[in-house]
């Protein structure tokens, strides 16, 4: 039954790459057909959270990332930031204008940042006070107070119109950026042509088909050559593709076990979430289990080699502090950390006890992702020969996030290009907090250094503020310290791409593999006849 409804998946995959290539207003050449995800369940509406990772396509910004991450100019012509450091003042270009032919205007962008700001989406501009449009192409974003970290948001943002914004923008999404959209099938497939009225250096690729698809269906439409580029686990990417060459991009994408870091008391977050692990909230622990992983096997066995050892969140980044590493895979430093805390095995069944508590506990990963799953599995078996028992568990994501996230170690995913993340990650919570800071960490010194670094005269002052949250030689988040997390890997982005395509220079990819690889379509081209 199974293999009977993959062919009657590939099937419909072909028929649909088909329909979009014999358009006869387009040559094949015009047309790249891309398996990487990308689907956005909400649309795709920037002020919903489209475009937070990764490339928003259809809406310009006000500035974004080249391809070493340095920052340059989109719709801003010019960007500067008060003597207070409460407004920036930010002057856009006069030729961008909508998809439909409607001019953009600096109202639109004042629309925008103060729409994003009550929507209730997954951006949080809550440090934004309001945007005013101070003429047709001058825009003010007044903070409520410093806020050095406010400039990713003007990277990230997508520009909506003002008049054209609608409750079902996020399903026909009119926006200034190299693509328009022109057919959604949900589930299936969505249709994107170039935008002629883009001000910047138009696509040489006119059309562009994302199949939305299982993985197994992907491979084979890549494998009958109905597909250009293909995102792919790691595990896959060994193979080999008929006329496709493997294309690897570095990336800022880690995988950690979230701990939580309070004692289980019977409290609940105002949801009615449980809060709290009585043994993951001794820092012995927590500890113990980050010298006891082998990140050199995580990578090798789990990774298939694709990816390396990660120490923290941020590992290679401009914020991120050397000081915080640590020799990989030193059990007895484990051993030596539980016996000094009382965590001994004195029933001799292999699993240590401390006031009557076993070293157990259960990490939860969502079920759907067999790379969180081996990882899982992988990290149980490192924690045995120390005598901590951790049990995997798959899981529905939904339920992790609303039901599980503060009481169980959690698998998750974070990497982004800003030290924002960094904050929400370790700045001691608000009652409810998801899965930003969903261990419930709290250290006052540490909430002291991300303050100030938010706070900092400019990014390059915030750099040792940032540094110093981690670890400043006494105390810190990270293993040295706090040992809030067990950071496990960075991952490498693995693709097959057509060899007749050249995709230029990537840009190391944030969290989110598969979409990311946009961000320099616009700068793809055929390279054979």
């Amino acid at each position: 039954m199974k293999k009977c409804l993959l062919n009657i998946s590939v099937h419909v995959l072909f028929a649909l790459v088909s329909f979009a290539l014999v358009s006869p207003a387009l040559a094949v050449k015009d047309t790249l057909v891309l398996a990487v995800g990308g689907e956005s369940a909400e649309g795709y509406d920037p002020i919903l959270g489209w475009g937070v990772y990764g490339n928003p396509l259809f809406q310009s910004t006000l500035l974004k990332r080249d391809a070493k991450l340095q920052i340059i100019p989109d719709l801003a012509e010019s960007w500067s930031l008060s003597d207070d450091r409460i407004t920036w003042t930010v002057t856009i270009r006069k030729d961008a204008v909508f998809s439909d032919g409607t001019p953009l205007r600096a109202s639109d962008v004042a629309f925008t940042f103060n729409k994003a700001l009550v929507a209730g989406g997954n951006i949080d501009l809550t440090p934004l006070d309001r945007a005013d449009a101070t003429g047709d192409f001058t825009v003010a974003l007044t903070l409520k107070e410093p806020d050095i970290t406010f400039m990713q948001h003007m990277i990230t943002l997508g520009i909506v119109p003002e008049k054209g914004y609608t409750p079902q923008y996020g399903r026909n999404p009119i926006g200034s950026g190299p693509y328009k959209l022109v057919r959604w099938d949900e589930g299936q497939q969505m249709i994107v042509e170039a935008n002629d009225l883009y001000y910047g250096e138009k696509p040489a690729i006119k059309r562009l088909v994302f199949l939305f698809s299982g993985e197994d269906a992907a491979l084979a439409a890549a494998r009958a050559g109905q597909a250009d580029v293909l995102g792919v686990p790691s595990n896959l990417a060994g193979q080999a593709i008929p006329g496709m060459r493997l294309h690897v991009v570095k990336s800022v994408d880690n995988r950690g076990l979230m701990f939580p870091t309070v004692p289980d008391e019977g409290k609940k977050t105002p949801k009615g979430v449980r809060i709290g692990n009585t043994v993951t909230a001794d820092p012995a622990i927590r500890k113990a289990v980050n010298y006891a992983i082998n990140r050199e096997l995580l990578v090798s066995g789990v990774l298939d080699g694709y990816g390396n050892p990660a120490f923290g969140v941020v590992d290679n980044l401009p914020w991120d502090n050397p000081a915080i590493r640590f020799k990989d895979n030193d059990p007895d430093k484990a051993r030596a950390i539980l016996d000094a805390a009382g965590w001994k095995d004195s029933d001799g069944d292999g699993v240590r006890e401390k006031n009557g508590l076993k070293a157990e506990f259960t990490i939860v990963y969502n079920a759907k992702d067999s790379l969180r799953q081996g990882l899982a599995l992988a990290v149980s078996d490192m924690l045995r020969p120390v005598g901590i028992t951790a049990i995997p568990r798959g899981e529905n994501w939904d339920r992790i996030k609303t039901e599980l996230t503060h009481s169980n170690v959690v698998v998750y995913g974070f990497g982004d290009h800003s030290p924002l993340e960094m904050y929400k990650l370790y700045h001691t919570p608000g009652p409810e907090p998801m899965y930003w800071n969903a261990g419930f960490y709290s250290n006052p010194v540490v909430d002291g250094y991300l303050e100030q670094a938010r706070a900092a005269e400019s990014f390059d002052a915030s750099l040792p503020l940032w540094q110093k949250a981690q670890w400043d030689g006494t105390t810190g988040f990270t293993t040295p310290g706090d040992a809030a997390w067990a950071w496990m890997v960075n991952l490498d982005h693995t693709y097959f791409v057509n060899t007749c395509l050249d995709v230029g220079q990537s840009q190391m990819e944030p969290h989110g593999h598969g979409w990311p690889i946009t961000a320099n379509i616009h700068q793809w081209k055929w390279i054979c006849n």
